[in-house]
C-alpha cells in the first residue's frame, strides 16, 4: 500500500496538544529566556531576547528594519488544510503585531510517516500557502522531519521603517487597550475535542482563527498607537501581563467589554477548557488578579489559550473610539475598548 493510500489517523488524535495551548507556560519560558546569551553587542539588534515581544526587529543602515518570528505547532482540528490555514495566519500575525508587513515565509514541517497520508500533509501544506498568497508573500522554503506528532508552522519575513516598529513595552498611562477579536478559541478547541462543537461553533472558530490580522501595519501609521501585541498562548491576561511588566504600568480590564465568542461563557461555566488555562493561571503568580465577586469563569477566560487570537493596542484615550470604528471599517466588528493602562507595578487587574 502506498503512502497516499495508507489510513490516516485524524491529526488531533495523534498530538497531546494542539495550537497555541502546547506553548510552554510564561514561568518556564522566562526562565529559558533568561540563560540566553546577551545581545547588547549587536546595536542593530532594535528588538532581541531582552524583552516578551512577539518578534525579532534588526535595524538596516537605510533605517528600514527586517522583522523575523517563528511560529509553529500541532493540530486542534482534524481537517488538515484548515490547520495549515489556522498555522499560517498566527504566524504571520506576529509580524502584523510589530506593526510590519510580511515578504515571505518558510514552511516548518514534521510528520509522523505512516500516520498522515502525502494526501494530507500536502492539504497542510496548501492550506497554509493559500493564507501566505491572502497576505501577498510567497512560501519561499522550508524544512521537514519525520516527527512523533504532526506539526506545522512558519518562519515567516517582515519589513517596516523604524518609526512604525510598535513593541508590547511602550504602553503609557492613561491608554486605552483594544482588542479586535473576540476571546474564546481555546475553550472552542476543548470542547471541539469533547464532540461539543456545533457547524455553526466550528466556523466561528475557524473564521476567528483564519483572519489575518494585516491591520496591525495601518495601526502602526498612527502615532497615537503607542504599543501592541498579539494574544496567543498565554491567554488575554498574559500577554496584557507582559505588556504592563515591559511598560511598567498595571493594566485594568473590564469583564463587561471583553469581545467572547457565542459559547465562550457557557464553555468556562461547564468547565470545558484547555490544560494550558490552569498553566497560564499558575505563572502569573498573582499579577493577574480577578475582583472579589466575579463568577469563576472569568478566570478560564482570561487565561484562555488564543491561537491566532486578536491584536492587544494601547492607544491614547482621546484616539480610542476613533481607532475602534477603523477597526470595525476594516472587518473586525468584535474590536472592543476592553480596559486602560494606569500607574503601576506591572499587574493586571480582571474588574
Amino acid at each position: 500500500m502506498s503512502a497516499d493510500e495508507s489510513a490516516t489517523v485524524p491529526l488531533t488524535q495523534l498530538a497531546h496538544g494542539g495550537g497555541c495551548g502546547c506553548k510552554l507556560s510564561p514561568a518556564v519560558l522566562r526562565e529559558l529566556i533568561a540563560a540566553a546569551p546577551a545581545t547588547a553587542a549587536f546595536p542593530q539588534l532594535l528588538v532581541g531576547n531582552g524583552s516578551s515581544d512577539d518578534a525579532a526587529v534588526w535595524r538596516q543602515p537605510d533605517g528600514t528594519c527586517i522583522i523575523a518570528t517563528t511560529d509553529f505547532f500541532m493540530p486542534m482540528v482534524d481537517d488538515p488544510r484548515e490547520f495549515g490555514r489556522i498555522a499560517a495566519t498566527n504566524a504571520l500575525s506576529d509580524i502584523y503585531a510589530m506593526g510590519g508587513s510580511p515578504v515571505m515565509a518558510l514552511a516548518v514541517l514534521g510528520m509522523p510517516l505512516g500516520k498522515v497520508s502525502v494526501a494530507d500533509t500536502r492539504a497542510i501544506l496548501e492550506g497554509g500557502a493559500e493564507i501566505c498568497t491572502q497576505a501577498g508573500i510567497p512560501v519561499a522554503g522550508g524544512h521537514s522531519i519525520d516527527s512523533a506528532e504532526p506539526i506545522y508552522g512558519l518562519v515567516a519575513i517582515g519589513t517596516a521603517p523604524e518609526a512604525r516598529i510598535r513593541c508590547n513595552d511602550a504602553a503609557r498611562p492613561g491608554d486605552a487597550l483594544i482588542l479586535t477579536k473576540g476571546l474564546g478559541v481555546g475553550l472552542y478547541s476543548a470542547a471541539y475535542r469533547r464532540g461539543l462543537l456545533d457547524a455553526g461553533d466550528y466556523d466561528e472558530m475557524i473564521g476567528s482563527m483564519t483572519r489575518l490580522n494585516r491591520v496591525g501595519a495601518m495601526l502602526a501609521e498612527r502615532t497615537e498607537v503607542h504599543a501592541m501585541t498579539d494574544v496567543t498562548g498565554f491567554g488575554l491576561g498574559g500577554h496584557a501581563l507582559e505588556m504592563a511588566r515591559g511598560s511598567d504600568l498595571s493594566i485594568c480590564l473590564e469583564t463587561g467589554r471583553l469581545p467572547l465568542l457565542a459559547r465562550a461563557a457557557e464553555f468556562a461555566r461547564d468547565g470545558v477548557v484547555t490544560g494550558a488555562s490552569g498553566r497560564n493561571w499558575e505563572s502569573f503568580e498573582g499579577a493577574v488578579t480577578l475582583d472579589a465577586g466575579l463568577p469563576d469563569e472569568w478566570r478560564a477566560i482570561v487565561t484562555d489559550p488564543q491561537t491566532s487570537g486578536g491584536l492587544l493596542v494601547a492607544v491614547a484615550p482621546d484616539a480610542a473610539e476613533e481607532t475602534r470604528a477603523m477597526l470595525h471599517d476594516q472587518g473586525f466588528g468584535m474590536a472592543e475598548i476592553i480596559g486602560h493602562a494606569e500607574p503601576g507595578e506591572g499587574t493586571v487587574r480582571i474588574a
